[in-house]
């Protein structure tokens, strides 16, 4: 297995460097606490928790799997002791509100976090992750009352959270579900159905399990419009808000599946279990929104972390396999043969992955202080202008993210050659537990329709426009420096590209809805490309500013401007064949007769 070890000088560098979080959390209302000294005790804390805890059981919830009773699950050896340690460092009331037990940080903070969190165990990480959202929803749209139950007991981990949504005849077409909510006469509500997928909706780790859960009310209209919100514990509250009596709400089996087998992926149904209504009626798919959109960038984390472990694993292989001789000469000529890093291919998989990890770690940093603003700005404006630029950027971090990640993770399986595929490595895992991030919380081609169809085209152009804007005055202001002239020329034009494309790819949606459709996949991947060569192009700035002002960490941010190098000669072109490609037609993916599909 590989030995995790968390990237504190690249965390501190995105962090303080290149986002400035010193000055972000200055500039956010209420996280005064927030100060250089706090924050690197918790992300050190964090790292050795990550480490020393998380680390060491990750091959072992792939081995062991979760086990199912009629009893309920069973999570694998260590887990449950492991969220213990969490609960007991106060790591889930990090961000949350002070007002119902939450330290009152910025959720950024919790980012970093979850970053290590979940590169060191993902199917760990997966049961205090989906409680955020639960946490978030009804911070959001909870009653009072829902709040002191619940939330107070989210924030303590004292008990944990998941999303009820998709059931066995609907994936993410949630305007065709089924469940049902009848009302009681004492105001809760009695929900029937059955979902499937629920991430970590039956365990042993935590006492009590809150699902929010989406269920039709009698009459609803029909589609998305008909659809409310509610909160359906395991077990039913007490008067005095403890654990009572068990809800009719069981898990009917647990998934047999690829990867995170440490994760129970659950069958749970509802037999009119009671439930109590959060948000307005027939709005609960706007409401799990709110749940959903901090699923997605935790889910762009899972992208990172896969890169990241594959990078970690694959580079230290690389370092000590001997293998063949350089062309160039030995290097290592006492020995049988030369480490496998001297190899150009070998160093094109690492730096893949390197680039990856460091441009997605940016990215994610970057929506996360984006919701932070959302959250806690000073002015309308800072909100609504981080609203704006947190759902475009979510999108493309949630799917480009995964799918890079995913690039990083089998690259970091074929560094190792034959023993990537043997078990004991641990890089065969990292691809699979790896593989689900492209499917969880709306599929790449889901989330591209969302950018392309709803950010962009629906809006005119002009989220594309907002961000581009950014862009441009980042390439003005550096302009006269030549040093950069390699970064901010390509920029320039792909940024330019960018708008241009998406006026052709708009003027042919105007003709046949299907070009949206045909178009938008390359359309994301195109623009996580450029998304990540603005980023590359500003750690390349930092990394140049620091030279020249003297640094003692030269061999650091050499490094960081050769893998800009990289990023812009070796994988920024991959935008060309997304240009030609969206730009195609549907026909020629319409055309074709389904019946000529079959064999």
């Amino acid at each position: 297995m590989p030995e995790y070890k968390a990237p504190l000088r690249e965390i501190k560098f995105v962090m303080s460097e290149l986002l400035n979080s010193e000055q972000h959390y200055a500039g956010l209302e209420g996280a005064e606490d927030a100060t250089p000294d706090m924050v690197d005790a918790i992300i050190q804390e964090g790292a050795r928790f990550s480490e020393q805890v998380l680390a060491p059981l990750n091959r072992t919830g792939d081995l062991e799997g979760c086990r199912w009773s009629a009893d309920g699950v069973t999570t694998p050896t260590g887990f449950k002791e492991a969220y213990q340690q969490y609960v007991e460092g106060g790591w889930p009331s990090m961000s949350a509100d002070p007002a119902y037990g939450g330290q009152g940080l910025p959720g950024s903070l919790s980012i970093v976090m979850n970053e290590m969190v979940g590169t060191a165990n993902w199917s760990w990480g997966m049961y205090p992750g989906l409680s955020h959202g639960a946490t978030h929803t009804v911070e959001t749209h909870g009653t009072e009352e829902q709040k002191q139950i619940y939330l107070t007991k989210l924030i303590s981990g004292e008990w944990t959270g998941t999303m009820c949504l998709t059931e066995p005849h609907c994936g993410s077409d949630l305007g065709i579900l089924r469940s049902k909510a009848e009302p009681n006469p004492d105001g809760s509500y009695s929900i029937s159905g059955t979902k499937i997928f629920i991430s970590a909706g039956e365990h042993d780790m935590a006492e009590n399990i809150v699902h929010i859960v989406l269920a039709r009310l009698p009459d609803a209209p029909e589609g998305t419009k008909g659809i409310s919100l509610f909160i359906v514990p395991k077990f039913l509250p007490t008067a005095d808000g403890e654990v009572g009596d068990r809800n009719a709400v069981t898990c009917g089996s647990i998934e047999h599946k690829m990867g995170i087998h440490g994760n129970s992926t659950c069958v749970m149904n509802f037999d009119g279990a009671k439930g109590w209504l959060i948000g307005p009626e027939n709005k609960g798919l706007n409401c799990m929104f709110t749940f959903m959109n901090v699923a997605r960038i935790g889910t762009a984390i899972q992208g990172l972390g896969a890169a990241e472990l594959g990078f970690q694993g694959s580079l230290a292989y690389a370092r000590e396999r001997l293998a063949m001789r350089s062309l160039t000469g030995a290097k290592n000529p006492e020995g049988a043969a030369d480490p496998i890093i001297v190899h150009p291919d070998v160093r094109r998989m690492l730096l893949t992955q390197k680039a990856i990890a460091e441009a997605g770690r940016a990215l994610i940093y970057l929506t996360a202080q984006q919701a932070d603003i959302v959250q806690r700005g000073k002015t309308d404006e800072e909100r609504h202008n981080a609203d704006e630029l947190l759902g475009f950027l979510t999108p493309i971090a949630k799917a480009f993210v995964t799918e890079a990640g995913y690039e990083a993770a089998n690259l970091g399986l074929q560094v190792f050659g034959g023993h990537g595929y043997i078990s004991e490595w641990g890089m065969e895992q990292n691809v699979r537990d790896a593989r689900i991030g492209m499917i969880y919380e709306g599929t790449t081609g889901i989330q591209a329709l969302d950018l392309l169809g709803r950010k962009v085209l629906l809006t005119q152009g002009e989220s594309l426009k907002n961000f581009t804007k950014q862009v441009h005055l980042f390439c003005k202001e550096h302009a006269a420096n030549e040093q950069l002239s390699e970064f901010i020329e390509p920029l320039q034009a792909i940024n330019k590209e960018w708008a241009d494309l998406t006026m052709k790819v708009g003027m042919s949606a105007m003709n046949n809805a299907d070009e949206v459709g045909a178009a938008s996949v390359d359309y994301l991947m195109y623009s996580g490309y450029a998304v990540f060569a603005y980023l590359w192009a500003r750690m390349a700035q930092v990394a140049l500013a620091a030279m020249a002002d003297g640094t003692t960490e030269e061999a650091f941010y050499h490094a960081k401007l050769l893998t800009a190098r990289f990023y812009f000669k070796r994988l920024l072109p991959r935008t060309k064949a997304h240009a030609v490609s969206m730009l195609a037609g549907a026909d020629t993916l319409m055309d074709l007769p389904d019946e000529s599909f079959a064999f």
